[in-house]
């Protein structure tokens, strides 16, 4: 056998002669809409932090409140002694703003699917995914032994002959979609999706990692906003992008967060959320839902509002309706990280999406927007694209 590092050497190389090499950069400063890196600082739009809450003050108090009371860490999984509190406050909350009769909170949002699509589905059932469904959900999916079927991009004529032919099958059924798809910014067809799951005898999972804090009066997402939350049957969140803190979360039924306690494995077998995280997202979970964070939203939009103009008349496609995720699609890998490197040297901080994140020849500029940007933010990006394109 190959020596083990030659064999790597050899995978790298591919990496790199297919443009796409990846890197970590070492940020040196806190989640805002301007970052420090490489010595400089740059105009963050790549950021998940939509409404600003990262380095939110009642956010920092809340973490510091919990390190003097619980500490750093949680010390073990929440069945043994990790289950602190701090975290059956936040699941209190959680399940209060989403209308739901429970909630179950995760070390992440991809522990949250995994654990959530495992614990449900089996060999002999069925998973239907959107094409553009998040990794975690794709992961999920084949990891739960279940059959795997894909329905082309909130296409719901594909989507029914699928389940048509599921529902024959004899086993359960899951239909799992994002409402607001995080590469692209666009909405699923909620309420078209929800009809024909129950005309079919199927289940809903619904990921709205991108939603919850964005949409509705009180942040709770596109469910709600639509009304269709009472017949959704699983709603993912996660506490890391809007909420400003880190986690994820399922909500549901009594019975399905207690079907998850004894049989979802990536919470079973997890050390506890920090203290820390779970203080900081329950107080970005009350922020959002006051008057504070209707205002957040209301700056996020009209900051989105400003972006898309300026976008539509450079000439690139935007999401039929507003999304705080701009997508500006450039083609090949190479031509995505030429243009992502001329707008760093303008003081803009947007990496490329690449492959396989995203189909070969559909690299992007993944463009994010926040409520801590300004105006003048929003302008220097459309001057610097300008002279990028």
């Amino acid at each position: 056998m190959a020596d083990l590092d030659d064999q790597l050497g050899h995978d790298l190389d591919a990496i790199r002669n297919d443009g796409l090499w990846r890197e970590l950069r070492e940020i040196e400063s806190g989640q805002s809409s301007r970052i420090n890196f490489g010595g400089c600082e740059f105009i963050n739009f790549s950021s998940n932090d939509y409404l600003g809450l990262a380095a939110h003050p009642a956010l920092g108090q809340a973490a510091q409140e919990a390190v003097e009371q619980f500490g750093v860490g949680s010390g073990a999984s929440r069945l043994i002694c990790g289950s602190l509190q701090l975290h059956h406050e936040l699941e209190t909350a959680l399940a209060k703003w989403q209308g739901a009769e429970a909630a179950l909170v995760f070390s992440t949002g991809f522990a949250a699917t995994q654990g959530v699509v495992t614990s449900l589905l089996g060999r002999g059932d069925v998973v239907i995914l959107d094409k553009k469904a998040h990794a975690s959900m794709i992961d999920a999916a084949k990891l739960s032994g279940a059959t795997v079927r894909v329905f082309r991009h909130n296409d719901v004529e594909n989507l029914e002959n699928i389940l048509q032919w599921a529902n024959a099958q004899g086993g359960r059924v899951l239909v799992a979609t994002e409402s607001v798809f995080s590469m692209d910014g666009d909405r699923a067809p909620l309420a078209r999706i929800v009809e024909l799951k129950e005309r079919y005898g199927a289940w809903l999972m619904l990921d709205e990692a991108h939603a919850v804090g964005l949409y509705g009066p009180l942040g709770q997402g596109l469910a709600t906003v639509d009304d269709l939350a009472g017949r959704i049957e699983i709603r993912m969140g996660t506490l890391g992008k809007a909420v400003g803190a880190a986690g994820g979360f399922i909500c549901g039924s009594r019975q399905l967060i207690d079907l998850l306690v004894n049989r979802a494995r990536s919470f079973i077998f997890s050390t506890a959320p920090s203290p820390v995280a779970s203080a900081a997202a329950r107080a970005g979970v009350e922020l959002i839902q006051g008057a504070e964070g209707e205002s957040l939203r209301e700056q996020l939009w009209q900051r989105v509002e400003e972006l898309r103009r300026g976008i539509e008349s450079f000439g690139w496609k935007k999401t039929d309706e507003p999304s705080a995720i701009l997508p500006l699609i450039i083609g090949g890998e190479d031509k995505a990280l030429s243009v992502m490197e001329q707008l760093r040297e303008m003081g803009l901080f947007i990496p490329a999406i690449r492959h396989p994140t995203v189909p070969r020849n559909e690299a992007r500029l993944r463009v994010t927007v926040s409520s801590s940007h300004t105006g003048a933010d929003v302008r220097a990006l459309l001057n610097a694209l300008g002279q990028a394109r």
